[in-house]
């Protein structure tokens, strides 16, 4: 028995046995959290949950009995399912009979629709039929009616228009064949009957007569040579130009040609290149000329040409290229005898002339059309901000400053060029000139110097910028403005390489020519040691005349550089958009930099070397014999009389430009607190006494430095936040190693840790030079740096081990702490 209910439970574990998929389904239609529905159910463990000890067995009997509960009711809800499931089979056959029998009676009535449908849609056909046929009836008869129309009106108007033709009736022509022309249009699709081509062919040949016909008319009455009809335009040659509208362009072209070179055959005998009036100097005469001619014009022929043949532009058109012909060539033959007055003269009647034009027409007869004028912008005292206007024109609606960049004039005026255009090959005259008078403005600059003597100072006002400086600038905008209205091409590029020559040499000649120089400086602008000491420990100092004349040399180098960047910009505006990339004045940029830089370097070393004397009576005094702390040293007071005697003076000086104040503030700084720091190393040995008192002048020192920007100012102004932070630091550093050589060097391992944890230097040469300041042995020295060398950190793999470990810049609040830190352990010492 047991054999057997093993096989049948086998058997039923391989029917039950379903896919991962199966499973997965039933688990979500029946979700269950008992264990007997789990798919790898395990009987042992599952019993070994309900006993889990010994002690549970003894509710065995309640467990079986619940079992077997469960299995009851699970057998009598299997029960109910099958019985309820036997009579399914019969309804589901029942269910699908009638929905068969549904589907047929359905299909049936929708034949039956289908079927009417058809019925009607026939009946509809039969009955617009007829209709149909009577549509088209209709309108292939309005088409014909319309076509016989058209044919009658073509036919009769063909045998008009060769009546008023040969009639010379142009004015009942001038309608008639544009109707012609139109109807004819209406039978470009039954060109293969013959009546109708010939037809057509009748209107080309009355076409072709009626342009060969008005042309001999105007060359009746304006014949090529000799004067014009004693009776001026007649009605019939107007009437002939509207005919000329509707016949072949080429028509009106000849009649344009024809007449306009007939109007300036007097022109061209008048001022043949061998005539006197055809040089530059008489250039006034053509543009009268051409003036009359065009009021004559307007008086006799006003009226004889449509107004949409703009015939008074085409004939001011046709005189601007044929002067610019005759121009070029004359000025070709002899190119020796052109001036720069000259060659301005005719350049200006010319564009004055241009700009004539420009106001009289529209430029419609011209390929380029006219540009929109530019916005003006707010006004400017930089120069080359400042609005180009022309001395004869007025070209701005209002007195505005262009701030922006802007197409050249040249676009505002369409016949700009026009005539002008032939001067450029010769604007090498111009640009020689500029070059000669800008070369003799730099040497009377250099020479007005030299007589004036440097700018005196003032306590009211920043430092001046050189009167020459603007003048240059303003004579640079005239010429750029000038040569702009000539062309905006390659002269416009030799102009600017002429501005960058001498924008150097009034670099070089006016502004480093004329810094100051000590008797130790080697020349130019490479200085290597400005100051040195005299007799009595007095350092060569500038005056203040020349610590003015440098701060206004200063000014005025930042001044060029601001007002360079805006010629730069300018210039790219005037050139022609394919040369934009050759203006390029960064060199002549960075020139001023760098005077900008010595000027600063100059002012700076000034007062470092004033200060040298003091720093050298500090080092050489006996601090081991200092027996109490006074007051401040006598190095102070001196070091604190020269900053006052200087820093006002360039404060005021640079007024305008207190970014390079900030700057000299900031390098003075960073030049002075590092040798300050050098002497103090050199002090040898120290006290505890001179030791606080070298830390009451650090301090002093440093109360200066922070007040170094504002001292001596009736305005107290908080110092920039990068400069105190560089005084903070460096004075702070003094600050440290002096209380570092007051802390006791017993025992040696806390003070080597002191050193290490408050200084953040651990370079071995700077621990020796403060064992120096403490005045110890040899001896003890080197076994203080054998210690030192064992306490320091462990540098980072990948670096060298050197003897020198650059430590983490603590901020200033943490020098502050370690500060207050180190003054805790001294006084506990």
């Amino acid at each position: 028995m047991e054999e057997e209910e093993l096989q049948v439970v086998d058997e039923l574990e391989a029917v039950l046995h379903l896919s991962p998929e199966v499973q997965q389904a039933i688990e979500q239609v029946f979700p269950s959290q008992d264990a007997l529905d789990r798919a790898d159910f395990n009987a042992v463990e599952y019993i070994n949950s309900l006993f889990p000890t010994e002690q549970s067995l003894a509710n065995i009997d309640d467990v079986v009995n619940k079992i077997r509960l469960k299995i009851r009711r699970l057998d009598d809800n299997i029960r109910t399912v099958v019985r309820g499931q036997t009579n399914v089979g019969q309804d589901g056959r029942q269910a699908l009979e009638e929905a068969q029998k549904a589907i047929q009676q359905l299909f049936g009535k929708i034949k039956d629709i289908k079927d009417k449908a058809e019925k009607s849609e026939q009946m509809v056909k039969e009955i617009t039929r007829d209709i149909k046929q009577l549509d088209h009836a209709k309108r292939h008869l309005t088409t014909s009616i319309t076509t016989l129309n058209h044919l009658h009106m073509l036919a009769g108007g063909v045998d008009s228009l060769e009546a008023m033709t040969r009639r010379r009736q142009y004015g009942e022509v001038a309608n008639l064949l544009q109707g012609v022309v139109n109807v004819l249009e209406h039978f470009q699709k039954y060109m293969g009957i013959p009546q109708i081509r010939q037809l057509s062919e009748r209107v080309k040949a009355a076409q072709t007569e009626l342009g060969q016909q008005i042309l001999a008319d105007f060359e009746e009455a304006f014949p090529a040579q000799g004067t014009k009809r004693p009776g001026g335009p007649s009605n019939v040659l107007r009437d002939a130009c509207l005919v000329a509208n509707v016949l072949d362009a080429r028509i009106k072209q000849e009649i344009i040609k024809k007449f306009i070179r007939q109007h300036l055959s007097e022109y061209l005998v008048l001022f043949q290149e061998n005539q006197d009036v055809a040089w530059l100097d008489k250039i006034d005469r053509r543009y009268a000329w051409i003036k009359r001619q065009l009021v004559d014009y307007e008086e006799k022929y006003g009226r004889m040409f449509p107004a949409e043949w703009c015939m008074t532009e085409r004939i001011a058109v046709e005189f601007c290229t044929v002067t610019r012909t005759d121009l070029s060539k004359i000025m070709r033959t002899r190119a020796k005898e052109i001036e720069v007055k000259l060659l301005l003269f005719a350049i200006q009647r010319t564009t004055n002339f241009e700009g004539l034009l420009a106001k009289r027409f529209s430029g419609s007869t011209l390929m380029d059309s006219a540009v929109k004028k530019p916005e003006p912008s707010p006004p400017s005292t930089n120069p080359f901000l400042e609005d180009e206007t022309g001395n004869d024109e007025s070209t701005l609606d209002q007195d505005g400053d262009l701030d922006r960049p802007k197409k050249p004039k040249a676009p505002e005026n369409p016949f700009h060029g026009i005539l002008s255009k032939c001067f450029e090959p010769h604007l090498y005259v111009y640009i020689e000139s500029q070059d000669k008078n800008l070369g003799e403005l730099i040497d009377r600059f250099v020479a007005d110097f030299k007589a004036q003597g440097p700018p005196r100072c003032s306590t009211d006002e920043g430092g001046a910028v050189l009167p020459s400086c603007a003048d240059l600038f303003v004579y640079y905008k005239k010429c750029m403005v000038q040569c702009s209205q000539l062309s905006t091409g390659e002269p416009m590029i030799a102009l600017s390489t002429i501005f960058q020559k001498y924008l150097r040499e009034y670099a070089w000649k006016i502004l480093s020519g004329n810094l100051p120089k000590t008797s130790s400086s080697s020349g130019g602008l490479t200085i290597t040691s400005l100051l040195k000491e005299k007799e009595g420990n007095e350092a060569a100092k500038f005056t203040s005349e020349e610590l003015c004349l440098i701060c206004s040399i200063l000014s005025t180098a930042e001044y060029c550089l601001a007002t360079t960047q805006q010629l730069e910009e300018k210039l790219k505006e005037k050139v022609d958009v394919t040369l934009v990339e050759r203006i390029n004045l960064t060199g002549e940029m960075d020139t001023f930099s760098t005077v900008i830089s010595n000027s600063i370097q100059l002012l700076v070393q000034d007062l470092d070397a004033a200060c040298d004397p003091a720093l050298t009576a500090m080092s050489k005094m006996q601090w081991q014999n200092v027996e109490h702390v006074g007051d401040q040293s006598p190095y102070v007071t001196s070091i604190v009389l020269h900053i006052k005697q200087n820093v006002p003076i360039i404060r005021d000086s640079l007024a305008s430009t207190r970014k390079y104040f900030t700057q000299f503030c900031i390098k003075f700084a960073n030049s002075f607190i590092p040798k300050f720091i050098n002497h103090l190393f050199r002090c040898k040995p120290i006290s505890m006494v001179g030791a606080e008192q070298l830390l009451l002048d650090t301090h002093s020192l440093k109360t200066v430095l922070l007040d170094l920007p504002s001292i001596g100012s009736q305005v107290v102004r908080k110092a920039p936040a990068s400069y105190t932070k560089i005084v903070v630091k460096g004075m702070t550093r003094a600050e440290m190693i002096l209380k570092v050589v007051m802390a006791p060097h017993e025992p040696s391992i806390v003070f080597v840790d002191n050193y290490i944890k408050l200084l953040a230097d651990c370079n071995t040469e700077t621990f020796q030079k403060i064992l120096d300041m403490k005045g110890l042995k040899r001896s003890e020295q080197s076994s203080m740096l054998e210690l030192f060398r064992q306490r320091l950190p462990t540098p980072p793999a990948g670096m060298d081990n050197t003897n020198s470990i650059s430590l983490s810049t603590p901020t200033p609040e943490q020098e502050s702490s370690r500060i207050r830190k180190l003054e805790k352990l001294i006084k506990r010492l």
